[in-house]
């Protein structure tokens, strides 16, 4: 895969351009204060034979192939990086064998990370005091987004469901949301907890498909001809619900209230990756493939200002995002699928202003990345069909 600020339009690497894509370390970021700033990385350019993403061959990310320090596929865009990066540490795959995985969250007690194999219909689970990997709930009603929140409990978003649920300490099932004004809900795909103790998801259809969750019955929304069957396979009593809502976006209140925050003829469009600002004064919600901000009303109840962070525009081409979580810091940390621009997919880096601080390249489109480990400076980011991780000079800002 080729760095496009380290090519030239036929795809030959360029020694300048890619000693000017790892940048500088001459200054400690100003949005990371009282960070340790990390030794300088060594440019790309003279380290020609480290194995990358972009290397021919290949990198193998088996644990069997390790890399050198710095790690090359860990891009420095503006020197402000340096101060968010770690550069004796090396992305690691700790898992492959799903079929599209997405919505990694950390429990902070159980010290394991969960996450959704949405069209296997399962929760797997990383355990990291030894590193294997487990099958956590199957099945797991095609659940999508997960998060943690300020009490420690589980929250998921349920595509066959149609619905947000909490799994509470003593192991039951609570239900946070499933209806807005009598209609059911589409198929929920994510989800951030307010400190207040709301929850805030998005709700497009992808739910209403045969691979990801279950057909609309005849009627609905997204089955208006009553072509797809959803009851094929799935248990009795499936495939009765039908679409009724557009793409829009919620606040489930801890007195069991549902309310619509926006629509999505308002919004422009469904959402999809949700995540709060560390002051819970801003919320980030993801709709086509880029991000947009508001801001939340004093009362926490209600958003306003809907501004579109970035384009999303790297080198000319569109690192496309789903998920995005956010540091202690402010900065953004969003998913990135480039689709056939091999070098572009990963996770790119933004600050609150929304200017692109570094990238992470993967092998894999990126759907969904979570801050995770004992001391939530482990990134960790599900790829299609795979779980990597690799240790930042930063915090996750929200619990999961």
């Amino acid at each position: 895969m080729k760095n496009a600020s380290a090519q030239s339009r036929d795809g030959a690497v360029s020694r300048r351009a890619a000693i000017a894509t790892i940048g500088t370390a001459a200054s400690v970021a100003a949005l990371a204060p009282g960070a340790l700033a990390q030794p300088a990385p060594a440019p790309n350019a003279a380290r020609v034979n480290a194995p990358s993403v972009i290397s021919n061959p290949p990198r193998d990310f088996s644990a069997g192939n390790p890399v050198t320090y710095p790690d090359p596929d860990i891009i420095t865009i503006d020197p402000a990086f340096n101060a968010l990066r770690v550069n004796n540490t090396a992305i690691h795959r700790l898992f492959t064998g799903g079929q599209w995985d997405e919505g990694p969250a950390w429990c902070a007690q159980g010290r394991y990370l969960v996450w959704s194999d949405i069209p296997n219909d399962r929760q797997l689970r990383y355990i990291e005091d030894d590193g294997r990997v487990t099958v956590f709930r199957q099945p797991s009603n095609n659940s999508n987004g997960n998060t943690f929140d300020h009490q420690g409990r589980q929250i998921s978003c349920e595509h066959r469901g149609r619905r947000v649920v909490r799994y509470e300490h003593d192991g039951s099932v609570s239900v946070v949301a499933e209806f807005w004004q009598g209609k059911h809900l589409n198929s929920p795909n994510d989800v951030a907890a307010h400190v207040d103790g709301s929850y805030w998801f998005t709700d497009p259809p992808a739910g209403a498909s045969l691979y990801e969750g279950m057909p609309d019955a005849p009627g609905g929304l997204r089955n208006m001809n009553g072509m797809l069957n959803g009851k094929v396979g799935q248990p009795v009593g499936s495939g009765v619900l039908k679409g009724e809502l557009g793409s829009n976006i919620y606040r489930a209140d801890p007195s069991g209230r549902v309310d619509q925050l926006i629509s999505e003829e308002a919004f422009g469009g469904g959402g999809n990756g949700i995540a709060f600002s560390p002051d819970y004064k801003k919320v980030y919600i993801v709709s086509r493939q880029v991000v947009f901000s508001f801001d939340i009303s004093p009362d926490g109840k209600t958003i306003r200002n809907q501004k579109q962070f970035s384009d999303f525009m790297v080198d000319g081409i569109r690192c496309a995002t789903d998920g995005i979580r956010v540091d202690i810091y402010g900065n953004l940390w969003c998913g990135s699928n480039a689709g056939a621009n091999v070098g572009y997919s990963g996770v790119t880096v933004w600050n609150p202003e929304g200017k692109l601080l570094g990238r992470i390249r993967l092998p894999e489109t990126t759907p969904n990345i979570a801050f995770g480990g004992p001391k939530r400076n482990r990134l960790f980011m599900c790829a299609g069909q795979s779980l990597y991780a690799v240790y930042v000079n930063t915090q996750g800002a929200a619990p999961g």
